[in-house]
């Protein structure tokens, strides 16, 4: 019953929870049919849906051959990421592995079965996900590659170190996630479903994946404190205390908030990167691949900016809220009026006298520059009350329906996974 007054409380999530059911699902995530697949292939796709909540089904909703190659890139990504995570491998055994992890794609019979992590089978089976790279063309086998190859080397950089500098902040996301932007960008183009300047253009492609691993950072600020990581830069915390994990006192909550909004502004000046980036882009499943996590991260900023929640709990974008961008985010005019409206959100809750606040009005005028609505998109959550009262009065009748909602789609809504 909670959840009921949840969604009574917000009328358009229950809409778009209803839309999502009744189809809005099938433009972004149409199924793939396993039987059209060999063994490996299954396998691997079965791995893809046990260690990914956000990006298994949108994965497998890419057109032609990307699909398999963007697959297989993210298992090989998500074994290197699981042992740089597994904190029961010794250093001296990790840094080599990490640095030569790129060769084993080459070596059909390595494994690794000492792992106690949770995703240890990407690991333990890796002799199946390298034998489907050896299967792809050469030109997607040399970026995944390369990208692992990248991606090795910088995660072992910052194993003994911590994120001082905001330098060194935007080189670590670059590692864990810029990397991921370029490479998908280069599988892009070389599928020839998108023009080379998409994989040409590293810049706006790890703007892209700095974008989104900055709000995981920023919102799992608590989190990593439980667990004792820090990815904070020190640079700006240290204005606002003389540890990190100070800023999760009570009496420390005013500054912590002002440290949580300079973050959130640095974060935003990637959003006209973001903007230009996916309007280069032709392919419907490539563009809902790239758009929607994008705005699942700009909805999340502003539900995090100025908000002391985030370092008492957890903040989520509901889930109606999430379906809806979902549906929602299908072309560069909408992606647009969705920036602009949860800018415009931003805007509304900056303290005056916080000590970011002219940057972030900056930031914000050169987003709204580019995202100017033109669309009625913007205006998409304002429905009338008869036809809210007609959502609600659905949605009593059906509550079992709607709580049966399918855990695929329960877990794809839970926003912004690594």
């Amino acid at each position: 019953m909670e959840l009921l007054r949840k969604w009574l409380g917000h009328p358009e999530d229950i809409y778009n929870l209803l839309r999502f059911k009744m189809g809005g699902y099938r433009a972004v995530m149409p199924r793939l049919d396993p039987d059209s697949l060999g063994r490996g292939l299954r396998t691997c796709y079965r791995y893809l849906n046990q260690t990914s909540r956000s990006f298994a089904s949108v994965i497998q909703a890419l057109d032609g051959e990307l699909r398999h190659a963007v697959c297989i890139f993210y298992l090989v990504l998500r074994a290197l990421d699981t042992i740089e995570d597994d904190m029961t491998i010794s250093l001296d055994v990790k840094v080599p592995m990490l640095h030569e992890f790129h060769s084993y794609l080459y070596q059909p019979e390595w494994k690794y079965t000492e792992s106690k992590e949770k995703d240890r089978q990407v690991l333990e089976d890796f002799p199946t996900i390298s034998m489907e790279f050896r299967n792809l063309s050469k030109v997607y086998q040399d970026v995944i590659s390369d990208v692992c190859h990248k991606m090795g080397v910088g995660m072992a950089e910052f194993l003994e170190k911590k994120v001082d500098s905001q330098h060194e902040w935007d080189r670590y996301c670059h590692y864990v996630a810029g990397l991921v932007g370029i490479g998908l960008s280069r599988l892009f183009s070389a599928s020839e479903l998108e023009d080379p300047i998409v994989g040409q253009d590293t810049e706006l492609a790890n703007s892209m994946g700095l974008f989104l691993q900055k709000t995981n950072i920023i919102r799992d600020y608590l989190e990593d404190q439980l667990e004792g990581r820090e990815f904070w830069p020190r640079e700006v915390w240290s204005r606002y205390a003389k540890k990190l994990s100070d800023l999760a006192k009570p009496e420390n909550i005013d500054l912590a908030v002002q440290c949580l909004n300079e973050l959130i502004t640095n974060a935003l000046h990637h959003v006209p990167d973001v903007l230009t980036y996916l309007s280069r882009l032709k392919n419907q499943s490539v563009f809902n691949f790239c758009a929607i996590p994008q705005v699942m991260a700009i909805a999340t900023l502003a539900a995090c900016y100025n908000n002391k929640q985030v370092f008492r709990g957890v903040v989520k974008i509901r889930k109606g809220q999430a379906l809806s961008l979902m549906m929602d985010a299908t072309n560069i005019q909408a992606v647009k009026a969705i920036m602009y409206q949860y800018v415009e959100e931003i805007y509304q809750k900056i303290p005056s006298t916080d000590p970011s606040s002219n940057k972030t009005q900056q930031v914000i005028a050169s987003i709204r520059a580019m995202s100017l609505p033109g669309s009625p998109m913007v205006s998409r959550h304002h429905y009338s009350p008869i036809y809210l009262s007609c959502a609600m009065l659905l949605a009593a009748l059906s509550w079992q329906y709607l709580t049966t909602i399918s855990k695929a789609t329960e877990e794809y809504v839970q926003a912004g996974e690594n």
